[in-house]
């Protein structure tokens, strides 16, 4: 996340950044209630859906923001400084452009599209307006737990970094919902795996992919079949300097969100979450020991996501942002773009891609 020289309005007075969020689905209903009341320096101001039931739940659970049916009613807001974008994966290239033309900064939820060719015409379109930022959410940056990973990494506590083990693991869903999602949602890897793309590059350094190899099950969902998903999958990519990256995600975990990463050096290895515990309880019974798991990823990282929300905020405000790791930019959602791509096209055609 570049931190820019803003206006001097916000910068001298240090007024609340005024936001407008597009997209009132499970995750923007959770972003929407996060800057209207757990990151200081931000004002909830507008929200928009063409979905009368979604307004209808941001006028009783939201400080009255503005209600638009449609996004670019909310561009034509002149008080919206900026705009946090939760909206479907296809939309958002275009909604970013749009958004930049219409002098907002941007938050946009990750992909930043699934198509790289698009994610270029973004980077393009952004370097015409370096006043505005745009961040993509990758939250796990801001996890406390990596973030303390990342520390001890870039103090040199396990040698050179050269491997990465990490997985998205949810929790089976009965009702199917990312099987009705698999039309656009890119697929397992573009749609779970970035995050763990993503982790990976952070922690080895940003290292550039050369290569990717894919294979993919359907242990349970046939529904998947139809648009060349599955719901399990497992990659390896290869990075410049001899790195690598092994990562698997999956749809059908009986025991709840199981997101965790390794990262092996020449001097040690970190291991991040590979508990998914819920809290610190442990139960004793004719099973045996155990503790319950996180439910969802909402669960596991809601830290991390008021933590992105007040970085983002305290930059473009001008004031520091302390301790808190940068965002992704809009180059490292490129690549991370690049690399779930490759992914996809290495699962349905059964050999490895060369990026």
């Amino acid at each position: 996340m570049t931190v820019i020289a803003m206006s001097g309005e916000i910068s001298a007075g240090l007024r609340r950044l005024r936001i407008g969020v597009a997209g009132l689905g499970r995750l923007g209903k959770h972003h929407a209630q996060n800057l209207a009341y757990r990151v200081p320096g931000a004002e909830l101001i507008a929200v928009c859906s063409p979905l009368g039931e979604e307004r209808a739940w941001a006028r009783e659970a939201l400080p009255g923001p503005r209600l638009y049916d449609e996004y670019a009613k909310l561009l034509d807001d002149g008080e919206v400084d900026a705009v946090w974008l939760v909206t479907p994966s296809s939309l958002h290239a275009q909604q970013i452009v749009d958004a930049l033309r219409a002098g907002k900064h941007v938050f946009c939820e990750k992909p930043l599209s699934l198509d790289p060719g698009e994610c270029e015409r973004v980077l393009a379109e952004a370097a015409r307006f370096p006043s505005l930022q745009v961040t993509i959410g990758f939250m796990r940056r801001f996890d406390p737990s990596y973030q303390d990973a990342f520390g001890k990494i870039d103090a040199g506590s396990i040698g050179r970094p050269f491997l990465v083990r990490s997985q998205t693991a949810d929790k089976n869903d009965l009702d199917g919902f990312f099987v009705r999602f698999a039309a656009t949602s890119g697929g397992i890897f573009l749609d779970c795996t970035v995050h763990d793309i993503d982790i990976a590059r952070w922690l080895l350094g940003k290292p550039r992919a050369t290569r990717v190899y894919a294979a993919g099950a359907i242990a349970l969902h046939e529904g998947l079949r139809e648009f060349g998903d599955v719901d399990n999958g497992v990659a390896i990519c290869e990075f410049e300097g001899g790195k690598l990256a092994v990562f698997y995600a999956s749809r059908t975990q009986a025991h709840g969100n199981d997101t965790h990463s390794e990262v092996i050096g020449t001097a040690g290895a970190l291991a991040i979450g590979r508990n998914p515990r819920a809290n610190r309880v442990e139960i004793y019974d004719a099973g045996g020991i155990r503790n319950e798991c996180t439910p969802t990823f909402l669960d596991r990282f809601e830290e991390a996501f008021v933590l992105e929300a007040q970085a983002f905020v305290a930059s473009i405000r001008g004031a520091a942002a302390g301790s808190l790791q940068a965002g992704a930019t809009l180059a490292d959602a490129l690549e991370a773009t690049r690399i779930g791509h490759a992914m996809r096209q290495s699962l349905q055609s059964g050999q490895a891609v060369t990026l």
